[in-house]
């Protein structure tokens, strides 16, 4: 599409009471991103309150309308998703804007192909604006979802602010508060707070609960003269209603002795095949789900469900020719009368999905209705890469989706909710409890990738004799598995940390991830390295993590920014007192701006004498420190003690809890308002 352009839904799909908005962009270092941002306007083009803007605060509408579903990393960047339930929009909004804002001064031309891409609820794409004149705004409009008469448009707009997030509120009608006032509702809503009877507290999280008017926007100046009624703070969400989560402390157990075991809701002790574990496994799940909103939502809001009422089921046989087929499940979602709905089909262990059977399915669903099938095994889908090969009828293919979910990603949320976020009562953390007990058990059969395939000890083989040429099919294979594998090392640290945990996937622009893998997969051949880098909130930078097969040693790394005030010296003995709980052999060394390299050393060597991080020449200039442990990788091809991912696992939870955990956490990315305001 091209700006100004528009589209009317009904046009380009048969399926479109849900849409997904995808907003994407690119950075040339790797580190540029933005926040996206929903506006539900009325007839006269303003919200109707303050709640009906939708922020990295405010995510979700309670009926359902909107979530924003957040960050996925693409193969030059990130992009962030949304979800529309186009049913469950109020009937007074006439308008959805779809924006993002950078902050912390960064402008949009900064980054490359900023896009807007929309897509149906089978996931099939339907149009895309590329916004190519973005220059020195700090927040742009995208596009809009607008009704006309009955049916919904979409429209390309592309519109800039240079005032930013605040620009852009203020412009629709959101209420933004001088800072005393911000103040003043703050303590009012801790004084609530601390009337309330003695409950298990909130989850920590990026940052707390708030609403819009708040610090990270800046108030908007009145003219001189004027005068200000005393204003009534505007109503926030309650904070005195606690979410439940886990306590951070193991209760006393009044066992006899360490050899009870409690009982459990999901026993894993009967699974004897793997048909057991399948059944079992599919079961546990749906039933949680059906019981646990906060948590169903969180896996199928991505696959267009709706909102509403849940109802699972395990073993239904459905007619499909001469013999009925039975799917592991099926999920039933009811939304004002409307059924979405989804078959699906579970693996465990490390069963592969099968082509014929997942086909037989997508016809099914096609046949009887049905918005998706939902594949759910230990593996995990790589970008633009489906798990199975199914050629579908184009003549049906929007009206079936064909989804994907990794038991590592269901473990994930799981972690997230009862761990960090909360649930809404103690019942459904219990539950989330229980099923996180049951997916993470041994016998369970639901470990996540734990198989680097096939091709990996050839591969190796060729690296060590020297005989692995490019071009060859079992490096990319071998690539592609690498990659699955950082995913769920990312899942698996993130759900710990209550943290986002992202693999930074470099590319050159526009390129195709198979692309991408093909010229790492002949890189493979030349160096012998699997390398990968991983952006976790919160941190002062990448950590990257190299393979080398030559050696067989796993290197974790992180480099740290040099601060900008102050003397080098101090420099040096702040860093190595921040690492004093660190492993004494942990590598330092020294960025610094000349091609010689700067100074290194293990910390056993440097903890006396911090000085020796500093170049002899005291005109080269210090642009930063590097910090890596080097360990051996395991040679096996599985998820053994001996196995490569299990080594690659531990060492970078270990790099993380010993390291990185102790270095300064980077300056926060959102000022506060008055320096916002000169800002923009």
């Amino acid at each position: 599409m091209i700006k100004g352009s528009n589209v009317a839904l009904t046009d380009l799909s048969d399926d479109v009471g849900s849409v997904i908005v995808s907003l994407g962009w690119a950075s040339p270092t790797g580190e540029g991103d933005a926040d996206v941002s929903v506006l539900l306007l009325d007839a006269n083009g303003k919200v109707r309150s303050d709640s009906d803007f939708y922020f990295y605060n405010h995510p979700v509408a309670a009926d359902g309308s909107v979530q924003l579903l957040g960050k996925t990393p693409t193969a030059d960047g990130s992009e962030d998703r949304i979800s529309f339930d186009l049913t469950a929009v109020p009937s007074e909004i006439d308008r959805l804007v779809v924006a993002a804002s950078r902050y912390e001064g960064a402008r949009f031309g900064e980054l490359e192909d900023v896009r807007i891409t929309l897509a149906d609820a089978a996931g099939e794409n339907l149009c895309r604006f590329a916004v190519d004149d973005a220059g020195s705004v700090t927040a742009v409009i995208f596009g809009e979802l607008y009704r006309r008469g009955e049916e919904w448009k979409f429209r390309a707009v592309g519109q800039g602010y240079e005032t930013g997030l605040a620009g852009l509120a203020t412009d629709f009608g959101v209420d933004i508060e001088d800072d005393a006032a911000a103040e003043a509702e703050g303590a009012l809503n801790d004084a609530e707070s601390d009337e309330q009877p003695d409950a298990p507290g909130p989850a920590p999280t990026e940052e707390p609960a708030r609403q819009v008017t708040r610090e990270d926007i800046p108030a908007p100046r009145r003219p001189e003269g004027e005068v200000v009624e005393p204003k009534k703070p505007a109503a926030r969400p309650r904070t005195a209603k606690k979410k439940v989560t886990l306590p951070k402390t193991v209760k006393k157990t009044l066992a006899e002795n360490d050899s009870w075991r409690p009982a459990r809701l999901f026993p894993v002790s009967a699974l004897k095949n793997d048909r057991d574990r399948e059944m079992r496994a599919t079961s546990v799940l749906l039933s949680v789900m059906a019981q646990v909103p906060e948590f169903s939502r969180r896996l199928t809001a991505g696959f267009g469900a709706p909102a509403g009422r849940m109802e699972t089921f395990t073993e239904v046989s459905l007619p499909h020719g001469d013999s009925p087929r039975r799917p592991d499940g099926v999920i039933r979602v009811e939304r004002a009368g409307k059924l979405w709905t989804a078959l699906v089909e579970t693996k465990t262990n490390g069963n592969a999905l099968k082509a014929d059977q997942v086909q037989a399915y997508m016809d099914i669903a096609a046949r009887r209705g049905y918005e998706a099938v939902i594949t759910l095994t230990n593996d995990v889908a790589l970008e633009g890469s489906p798990l199975v090969d199914v050629k579908i009828d184009r003549r049906r293919k929007h009206k079936v989706a064909l989804w994907h979910l990794s038991w590592a990603e269901v473990v994930h949320q799981a972690q997230m909710l009862i761990r960090h976020e909360g649930v809404g009562n103690a019942a459904h953390a219990w539950l989330l409890q229980e099923l996180l007990h049951y997916l993470q058990h041994e016998n369970s059969g639901c470990h996540g990738f734990q198989n680097m395939g096939p091709a990996w000890v050839p591969v190796r083989n060729g690296i060590d004799d020297e005989t692995l040429c490019q071009g060859d099919a079992r490096a990319l294979e071998v690539v592609e598995n690498w990659e699955r594998l950082i995913r769920q090392v990312c899942l698996r640290l993130g759900g710990e940390l209550g943290q986002k945990v992202l693999p930074v996937q470099r590319a050159k622009r526009g390129a195709a991830p198979t692309e991408r893998r093909n010229r790492l997969a002949d890189q493979l051949c030349l160096d012998g390295r699997l390398q990968a880098e991983l952006r976790i909130e919160g941190t002062p930078g990448v950590l990257a993590v190299s393979a080398d097969l030559r050696t067989g040693r796993l290197r974790t790394s992180i480099e740290t920014p040099a601060p900008d005030q102050g003397y080098p010296l101090s420099w040096a003995k702040r860093l190595v007192r921040r690492l004093a709980e660190a492993p004494a052999d942990l590598h330092v060394e020294t960025l610094v701006d000349s091609e010689t390299g700067g100074p290194r050393g293990t910390l056993e060597r440097l903890r006396p004498e911090p000085a020796d991080l500093l170049p002899k020449d005291n005109g080269t200039k210090i642009t930063g420190f590097r910090l890596s442990l080097l360990k051996s990788m395991g040679s096996g091809r599985g998820n053994a003690e001996s196995g490569f991912i299990r080594s690659v696992d531990d060492a970078v939870h270990r790099f993380y809890t010993t390291v990185v955990i102790h270095l300064d956490a980077p300056a926060t990315r959102r000022a506060p308002s008055r320096e916002r305001a000169t800002t923009g």
